[in-house]
């Protein structure tokens, strides 16, 4: 099993999500357990790019409320509505949200002060449910675009299966 955390700052995104992908899949290669494999993509994700806040926001009540799951970075808030800031708003609708300044988010929910961009995107689980929802938040702003969203969207994809 491959266990080594790669650091991948410093090369083209689509390499880059393409390399944490296979590095992924390898490492969890028979794992059949959500909470193992968010804890790990957070980890592996977090740390190949450095980000502030890697993690996920699990569905406790669908419909209605995320709890926090496994991340990595500071303390993150511990339970968001559905509908309410940028996790929220990504379980309510089903979609990736991807912020360039979180000053301009209207009801941006600031878990860390330092938070400067953010991307969430839905978690969804073979049954075509709603999981989680998995969320990235950065010190800069305009760190994420449609690149990262791809390349997330190909990691997260795991757990549809």
């Amino acid at each position: 099993m491959a266990e080594v955390t790669l650091d991948l700052r410093g090369i083209p995104k689509s390499q880059a999500y393409s390399e944490l992908a296979s590095h992924i899949e390898a490492v969890l290669d028979g794992i059949d357990d959500d909470i193992a494999e968010m804890a790990t993509v957070s980890a592996l994700v977090h740390n190949a790019f450095g980000f502030l806040w890697t993690g996920f926001y699990r569905v406790v009540t669908p419909g209605k409320l995320l709890r926090v799951g496994p991340y990595q970075g500071t303390l993150g808030c511990l339970e968001i509505a559905f509908g309410r800031g940028v996790c929220g708003t990504a379980a309510a609708e089903r979609r990736a949200v991807v912020v360039r300044d979180v000053a301009t988010f209207p009801g941006h929910i600031a878990c860390d002060a330092s938070a400067r961009s953010e991307i969430v995107l839905p978690v969804i689980d073979s049954s075509g449910d709603l999981i989680a929802v998995f969320d990235i938040d950065s010190e800069h702003t305009e760190t994420f675009d449609s690149e990262d969203e791809r390349g997330l969207a190909q990691i997260l994809s795991r757990f549809a299966r």
